[in-house]
């Protein structure tokens, strides 16, 4: 239903995701105003949020950058030991942070997407909602101040202005559709020149508007008056180059078994001479031709989907909740299919059945198909409804479901510690608040482990391949 809906998406553009895609998606920019995304961003990160993350959360380079006149300043500026107990020299120091932002200086807080609660949760839905993997970063700028000269980005970016006001200038690309090899300051002279022309969009992005930014396009942003703050997610396009870097991929290990390929050039030739070695380049380059027309179009969608997925971060799980959950599982509890884990079944040549789920492939004996086959499409059953399988068995996979967090216990939660008045004392500073993060507190049940049912082996699960997300942003 989220696939259908794509709400984070709808935030973000409140328009039809259909005529987003056709009209705007990897082609032309889009300002959406606050009076149609709903008016705030501020459920996500707001200025005593980001006062927080600077000050009590122990951020490390590079969680956070510093910016000056369009300049990038050194992180040994901004960073210090954290004393005793914490002597790792890149901690962020909050009263450097406050004096060169106090100097005009623009903070980004980088990688919020594994740091904060909500932007957890809001970037994970955008990226189920594209289909491509997500990031985020803040920029918060002082009154007044530009953060980073005119430039472009290798990867899609909404904009999702927080607090105050700033002013946002775009260009027409001087390089469409840029790789993550293709940055802009390899075209600095070309991208200067083309920060002159008329601009695309010349506006204010103020509290709750939401800018969409194909890659490629140019822009720089000033702030107005006031402390301004913006969200920035990153969308790594998956793109046709990341289809031909799979395609030569395979390409390259299937020729390395032609022994022609792996055969010597003559002896004394000429490196120098490229009319010396012509005939054996064109030579070289008709076998991998051949090889080319052997690569099945199959395989190059399955390399691509290992990476792409090994870059998209299903909904976090409580490590403490589930492996309570695990060990107390009834015919009654419920099954849920760990959110926006991407996964996929195939028949193994071995006769056993293999869950494609993530960055994890994961084997299993054949007859427990229809089980997961069932769980796949409901995304929710309670495990008495496991199909195909004898009352034991269901445990057995559940269990193991659970443990490999394929699938999660929704109502978990941790047993009771019996600690009495074991509760975190306030640290908040008087009059200085915190914003909700919205997400809810993972609390579990007081629940006694009961003895488990016999297990008979259920197959192996191995990490994947973890690369970065080719063809997209760097």
């Amino acid at each position: 239903m989220e696939q259908k809906l794509r709400p984070a998406l709808r935030r973000c553009t409140n328009i039809d995701p259909q005529v987003f895609a056709e009209q705007y998606w990897s082609r032309a920019p889009l300002l959406t105003r606050a009076e149609d995304t709903g008016g705030s961003f501020t459920d996500l990160l707001d200025l005593a949020a980001v006062d927080e993350l600077l000050s009590r959360r122990g951020l490390r380079t590079p969680f956070l950058r510093i910016a000056k006149d369009g300049a990038v300043v050194e992180p040994t500026t901004f960073t210090t030991s954290g004393g005793a107990g914490a002597e790792i020299a890149d901690q962020v120091s909050s009263d450097a942070v406050l004096r060169l932002f106090a100097d005009g200086s623009t903070v980004v807080l980088q990688g919020l997407h594994r740091l904060w609660p909500p932007l957890i949760e809001f970037a994970d839905q955008l990226a189920a909602d594209l289909g491509h993997p997500t990031h985020v970063n803040a920029y918060i700028t002082p009154p007044s101040s530009r953060g980073f000269s005119p430039h472009y980005d290798v990867h899609d970016v909404f904009v999702l202005q927080v607090a105050g006001e700033k002013h946002w200038t775009i260009h027409e690309p001087v390089l469409r559709d840029p790789l993550r090899t293709q940055p802009w300051e390899d075209r600095a002279t070309e991208v200067a020149a083309a920060a002159q022309r008329e601009p695309v969009i010349d506006a204010v992005l103020t509290p709750g508007d939401a800018l969409y930014l194909p890659r490629g396009f140019l822009h720089s942003a000033r702030a107005l008056g006031e402390i301004s703050a913006h969200l920035t997610i990153g969308v790594h396009s998956v793109t046709r180059w990341a289809a031909a870097e799979s395609a030569l991929d395979l390409v390259a290990g299937l020729a390395a078994k032609d022994p022609g390929l792996r055969g010597s050039l003559p002896l004394g030739l000429d490196l120098g001479d490229p009319d010396s070695v012509r005939e054996e380049v064109a030579a070289v380059l008709a076998r991998l031709q051949d090889w080319v027309g052997r690569v099945d179009p199959a395989e190059v969608a399955d390399r691509l989907r290992a990476r792409t997925w090994a870059q998209v971060r299903p909904e976090p799980v409580a490590p403490l909740a589930q492996s309570a959950a695990a060990g107390a599982l009834t015919p009654e509890t419920v099954l849920r299919l760990r959110r926006r884990l991407r996964c996929s079944l195939r028949d193994g040549a071995d006769g056993r059945v293999t869950l494609l789920a993530g960055r994890r492939t994961h084997s299993f004996p054949a007859d427990v198909r229809p089980a997961l086959g069932a769980l796949l499409a409901a995304g929710e059953l309670k495990l008495g409804d496991l199909p195909a399988l004898e009352p034991a068995d269901r445990i057995t996979l559940a269990r193991r479901l659970v443990t490999e967090a394929i699938a999660t216990v929704p109502d978990a939660t941790v047993p009771d510690a019996t600690v009495p008045d074991a509760t975190v004392p306030d640290a908040t500073v008087p009059d200085a608040t915190v914003p909700d993060a919205t997400v809810p507190d993972a609390t579990v049940p007081d629940a006694t482990v009961p003895g488990r049912a016999a297990e008979r082996a259920a197959g192996t699960g191995h990490d994947g391949p973890r690369g970065d997300a080719p063809g997209t942003g760097r």
